[in-house]
């Protein structure tokens, strides 16, 4: 027999679900400035270029040869590969791949990646039903606009408790893009969002395994599923995201309504998006900007006894594999992130290579490096001493890592970002033609004059 239990909940939230369809459904394209529109277009083609770059990955082929067995119909385009797959499993397999590399896109205020789950589902969408790039761009500033205000008003609680806030807030995103992008109306987009809210994917324990990428591949599939439902009469409940048994209420302690409805259509999340020079979790970001400094001031593995690393504990809960197995551990290692920073002065993909990670040189390096926490320093910041074996000692502070708001990547940086990892999958014309027709995606009006470029010659 089932017990029923009392909890603490707002029976008096306001409308959130009806408040976001009618956004969704109504706000007119193109309706923010053009520095809105400039940061969609550079969220879009960081995305594109990190799901190229992964194209060959385990993790892509393993899924790939899943989708074959359920003979899906060739109906949108896997980036980087020359096959075909249903639309929903295109926005699976774009989504994961997008991850991979753990090199994406991160709001910092909620650490969500939000492009994988919203712009893998619209693109796959996009392909089938002949969208625009102008339409394709609406839609994506609307999806992460949703998915970050919803991450707003639970952060840190929900992601805390264990949920991976990127899958658990990007099926609900990718719905609302999807809704917009097939031109539903306020009452149909409400059902979406219903649908889609009983799909939250994601928990924190899988960080470092394939599964952390299937998250937004799973949000991307789940939300675009969701709009397709609800453009066909499939119903839910009007107040799926925000009852007292709704998504938000049983998946966190914390729910801001505020968070949700503050300057709704005036301010908008993509503005605070920002972009990964390095290829792992973003909390070791400034310790890897602080041990290329250090590189750069003459320290090395040779001549270091040892390094101090002073961090916010959040940095240590999620990054402290002192002893990385593989590339995919040494993402989620500071130990190791600090390492590739002394040795090489960057942590691309190549640093993160299972063989990189496993060499002598590395261990023995990682062994040098001493973390400890020091609540007193921001999760954002870092405070780092090395100890030279001649008895000198070099300190450096990092306030704001480059690639974080306060010091942002430069178009020309994501120029270079997504040739890197482009070029050795498609090419080098194809990637400067694919680079091209990112930035002017807005004028693009068949999605097709795009995706032929995200194919190997």
């Amino acid at each position: 027999m089932a017990i029923n239990t009392q909890v603490i909940a707002d029976h008096n939230a306001p409308p959130i679900s009806q408040i976001l369809a009618k956004f969704i459904s109504s706000h007119p394209s193109q309706g923010w400035d053009a520095t809105v529109d400039h940061e969609a277009h550079r969220t879009f083609m960081n995305w594109l270029g990190c799901a190229v770059g992964a194209a060959h990955h385990e993790s892509v082929l393993a899924t790939l040869a899943a989708v074959k067995e359920l003979e899906s119909a060739p109906q949108a385009s896997i980036l980087g590969r020359a096959e075909k797959v249903d639309m929903a499993s295109a926005a699976l397999i774009n989504g994961i791949s997008s991850h991979t590399f753990d090199f994406d896109d991160t709001h910092l205020k909620t650490i969500i990646h939000p492009a994988g789950p919203v712009a893998s589902a619209i693109l796959a969408l996009g392909e089938k039903i002949g969208s625009t790039g102008r339409e394709l761009i609406d839609a994506l500033v609307i999806g992460i606009d949703v998915s970050c205000r919803i991450g707003n008003a639970m952060y840190p609680n929900h992601y805390d408790r264990g949920w991976h806030i990127t899958g658990s807030t990007g099926t609900v995103g990718a719905a609302a893009a999807c809704s917009r992008l097939l031109k539903l109306s306020e009452s149909q987009t409400l059902m979406a969002l219903g649908i889609a809210a009983s799909q939250p994917v994601g928990f924190r324990e899988q960080f470092g395994t394939m599964t952390k990428p299937f998250h937004p591949g799973g949000a991307a599939k789940a939300g675009l599923t969701s709009a397709l439902m609800a453009k066909h009469g499939f119903t839910s409940s009007v107040k799926a995201l925000e009852a007292p048994r709704g998504m938000i209420q049983s998946i966190s302690t914390k729910y801001d309504w505020s968070e949700i409805t503050s300057e709704l259509g005036e301010r908008f999340e993509i503005s605070f998006n920002t972009y990964k020079p390095f290829a792992c979790g973003i909390v070791i970001h400034p310790s890897i900007d602080a041990c290329v400094q250090l590189r750069n001031q003459g320290v090395t593995a040779d001549n270091l006894e040892r390094l101090e690393l002073k961090a916010h504990s959040l940095v240590l809960e999620l990054t402290g594999k002192k002893t990385p197995k593989d590339g995919l551990e040494g993402k989620f290692s500071v130990y190791h992130g600090c390492a590739c920073g002394i040795v090489y002065g960057q942590a691309t993909e190549d640093q993160y290579d299972d063989h990189i990670v496993q060499s002598p040189e590395m261990v023995a390096l990682r062994a040098k490096v001493n973390a400890t926490i020091d609540n007193s320093i921001d999760e954002a910041s870092v405070d780092v001493t090395a100890y030279l074996k001649d008895g000198r000692q070099i300190h450096i502070f990092v306030e704001h890592a480059i690639g974080s708001l306060k010091n942002p990547m430069t178009d020309q940086n994501l120029n270079d970002k997504f040739s890197n990892l482009s070029i050795p999958i498609i090419g080098k014309s194809n990637t400067e033609a694919l680079i091209a027709a990112c930035w002017n995606l807005k004028n693009i009006t068949n999605l097709n004059d795009l995706l032929s470029f995200s194919k190997p010659n």
